[in-house]
């Protein structure tokens, strides 16, 4: 018997496919995947990333990118915009995702109170990635504060080294040499500055 069920685990292990990894969901840690930078045209503004099997990074989505987001497995939605910021897209974006039945989960940051690039912020975020039940899009306009998010969520709570955590969200859009009012929106969401980072010349 026990060898018929290593059988089963080993062909069931063979099955899965090669490089299959998820970030979302509970109790994730360590590396994650490296991000592979997508095709844009006529989805998004800027910039659109993979991570893993079931998380997006990217800038502004349109309404065909929601879409085709639905139909690959996406059922959360995170924005970083301000209200604002959604106002000029042309679209619902909220009203689009609850048609589709799609979750939408609005973390509107602006690098002030009370839309401070904060720990509460990223708590969100983890705590929105954790609950998931199935693939996350995390947007802002270029993905630039979106990249903050995800490189503070590498840093704390899947404790990948500093270093390690900014190269990777490098390749998405990091921009380290454009902080906010003089702190980086990473450090904001770390609660803690990070000497890695260039300091602003003033």
């Amino acid at each position: 018997m026990r060898t018929l069920c290593a059988v089963v685990v080993a062909a069931m292990t063979c099955a899965l496919p090669a490089g299959a990894q998820s970030v979302v969901g509970k109790g994730k840690t360590g590396p994650a995947p490296e991000p592979v930078i997508l095709d844009i045209t006529g989805l998004f503004q800027e910039k659109y990333a993979s991570v893993g099997d079931d998380l997006f990074i990217a800038g502004q989505p349109t309404e065909k990118a929601l879409r085709e987001l639905k139909a690959k497995g996406v059922t959360t939605v995170v924005n970083l915009r301000m209200p604002q910021e959604m106002a000029r897209i042309g679209f619902d974006e909220a009203a689009l995702l609850k048609e589709l039945g799609m979750t939408y989960v609005h973390i509107p940051l602006g690098g002030t109170p009370p839309n401070a690039y904060s720990p509460a912020a990223l708590d969100q975020f983890a705590s929105t990635l954790a609950s998931a039940n199935g693939k996350v899009l995390l947007h802002c306009t270029i993905a630039w504060r979106a990249s903050h998010m995800w490189g503070a969520y590498l840093i704390r709570d899947r404790q990948v080294p500093v270093a390690a955590a900014l190269a990777q969200v490098g390749k998405i859009n990091l921009r380290p040499d454009a902080p906010f009012n003089g702190q980086h929106p990473i450090e904001g969401f770390l609660g803690r500055s990070l000497p890695e980072l260039p300091r602003p010349k003033f």
